[in-house]
């Protein structure tokens, strides 16, 4: 019995070219991100004192400072910032990058189910990061600054270091930003069939218990801070449920059979 090579060969080449393309797909998200990064570099100390800037509000006027205790950290403090930064500003281009790659193994049907779920999520992550610099940080840093005062007859004063504060910065907005994804995880899971609008409806009590739980873990321990993010989280849950609700109804009316014409009979005729 003779095996055909020819064969073995011809199933190796395509994923030989999948992984060829892969590989152009990652040097250029790789390359995207590095340029947004050396750009992100030189303008370092502008977005570390944006960052600053809800630190800064939260003290009283002329009053609060940022130290760091070791020499190099603030150098890589503004590294982090960058880099932190740098994906930002290039994640278009590797979204881009991911669905060239992705898009051709699709029909036409999965693409336009999955186009918009790409192009909504980083406005969800800005959304809840937006949410999480403008609303949520001045507030929590107000309360967690309130501990100032005299203790024991000392003084207990707040000197956060540059490396704690990025730290912290970057948890608040990455929770809330990731967190804000939550419609698209649940959409996504609807349209591939995994779960529909009556199990999320029969499980809304475990799914509250959920996301409290979640709140309470990703975000600093001060009750201000959860209810942010609590309270967003289970709104984005029910309109999950109406926009699977909208979609049923509009796939019931497309399902739905068209009425007969009613055809006119001439009685007048011969018999």
């Amino acid at each position: 019995m003779a095996f055909k090579v020819d064969d073995i060969d011809e199933s190796q080449a395509p994923l030989m070219d999948h992984l060829v393309e892969l590989r152009t797909r990652l040097i250029r998200a790789i390359l995207a991100l590095a340029v947004a990064f050396a750009v992100c570099l030189y303008f370092a100390s502008d977005i570390l004192g944006f960052l600053i800037r809800p630190l800064t509000e939260a003290f009283p006027p002329g009053q609060g400072k940022l130290i760091y205790t070791k020499l190099y950290e603030a150098f890589f403090v503004e590294l982090k910032v960058a880099l932190f930064a740098a994906f930002f500003v290039s994640f278009p281009v590797i979204a881009n990058q991911l669905w060239a790659f992705v898009a051709p193994g699709l029909y036409a049907k999965e693409k336009r189910a999955f186009l918009p779920f790409l192009l909504w999520t980083p406005v969800l992550f800005i959304a809840g990061g937006a949410l999480a610099y403008y609303v949520v940080m001045p507030s929590a840093f107000k309360w967690m600054l309130g501990f100032q005062g005299e203790k024991g007859g000392l003084d207990v004063e707040a000197l956060p270091s540059a490396g704690d504060y990025l730290g912290l910065v970057m948890q608040f907005i990455l929770a809330f930003g990731f967190s804000f994804l939550l419609p698209v995880l649940l959409l996504l899971l609807n349209r591939a069939g995994i779960v529909n609008r009556k199990q999320l409806i029969g499980m809304r009590r475990y799914v509250i218990v959920a996301i409290t739980a979640v709140a309470a873990v990703i975000t600093p321990p001060d009750v201000v801070s959860q209810l942010m993010l609590l309270v967003p989280l289970w709104l984005l849950f029910e309109g999950s449920l109406l926009i699977m609700w909208l979609g049923e109804r509009k796939q019931i009316d497309g399902e739905a059979p068209a009425e007969p014409v009613p055809v006119e009979t001439d009685l007048t005729g011969p018999v």
